[in-house]
């Protein structure tokens, strides 16, 4: 029986070209979560940095900061303050969301409990915090405490567009835009800005960054209600379960009769879920059309990411990142 080859991806590429940087990264993330006073956050941290994430945050910042040519080493600080907002709004996010599961394992808010998770969350973010302001760049200070906040915002607004059916396109963008693509275009901007890159070069950064958060947000939307093919090997219904008002769900809302209209009331704003409520709503989103809708919004995007490089050198970290674009889709595809 033949072994199947597994095909090096974007993402394996750049980790290959980044891979002392990223080594770098990692040991500064274990130093920097340590606590002498308190050995509770460096048990709650590590439950969640090493449960195997793919860190793609701090590597955009890394491949961003070499595609202008950088050779000091603030863009490591600022890799690592970029997975620290992340862990952060994750170990948050679990708690508002009461997650049992994250990355395949038991949430920390399930192990310990949710006072902790938002206190370490907390303690991250203020490490994120030093470790930015240790780079003396007044403007990176900026671009990543006005990503805080944007997340932060973003956040908030989705806690009040749940659960209703009133929920437009354009709140759900700029959910979007909030809770993940802000912190993907301030982790591309600020790799460009510690380079010392041209303004247009860092704003095609920024555009990357934005563009590529917002399509991956939305494919994993999809994914939730198992994209397009029923067989992706992927955990559904979540989002369903949680009453997410996610692209698919809005604009199948938006097209539905009076009998769906009635179905998506009872399920989504009354939350009365039953067994087979999960395999209607996709049939009714598949005759609806919004689940190809949705997947073409998400390569539409991706395809702005890749035509937001265009004004940066070539190079094979250009190539990489424009391949990557299609590769955060090509599940969905």
């Amino acid at each position: 029986m033949n072994t199947p080859v597994r095909v090096e991806s974007p993402f394996d590429r750049i980790t290959s070209l980044l891979a002392d940087d990223m080594a770098e990264v990692n040991t500064l993330i274990r130093d920097r979560m340590a606590s002498r006073h308190a050995p509770r956050i460096p048990e709650v941290t590590a439950h969640l940095v090493e449960a195997g994430g793919k860190r793609l945050r701090p590597l955009l910042t890394l491949a961003a900061a070499r595609l202008c040519g950088y050779d000091g080493n603030h863009h490591i600080r600022l890799a690592a303050t970029v997975e620290f907002i992340h862990t952060a709004t994750l170990l948050h996010d679990d708690v508002i969301d009461e997650s049992a599961r994250r990355r395949g394992r038991p949430t920390a808010n399930l192990l310990w409990d949710n006072k902790s998770s938002v206190l370490v969350g907390d303690y991250l973010f203020a490490r994120s915090f030093q470790l930015m302001v240790e780079t003396g760049s007044l403007r990176v200070l900026d671009i990543l405490s006005n990503a805080a906040a944007v997340i932060a915002e973003g956040e908030v607004l989705q806690l009040t567009a749940a659960a209703s059916l009133a929920t437009t396109e354009a709140v759900y963008m700029q959910v979007v835009r909030g809770k993940t693509a802000a912190l993907f275009a301030a982790a591309t901007e600020i790799g460009g800005v510690i380079a010392g890159a041209p303004d247009a070069h860092v704003a095609a950064l920024r555009d990357y960054g934005d563009a590529l958060g917002v399509s991956f947000q939305i494919t994993d939307d999809l994914l939730d209600y198992g994209g397009i093919s029923a067989s992706l090997g992927k955990n559904t219904g979540d989002d369903f379960r949680e009453r997410k008002m996610s692209l698919p769900v809005i604009r199948a809302v938006a097209a539905a009769d009076a009998d769906e209209r009635a179905f998506w009331l009872r399920v989504i704003e009354k939350g009365a879920q039953s067994d087979g409520d999960l395999e209607r709503a996709r049939a009714i989103m598949s005759r609806r059309g919004s689940l190809e809708s949705t997947r073409e919004t998400a390569v539409a995007h991706a395809a702005r990411a890749r035509a937001a490089l265009a004004p940066l050198p070539d190079s094979a970290l250009k190539t990489h990142l424009a391949h990557l674009a299609d590769f955060v889709v090509a599940r969905i595809v």
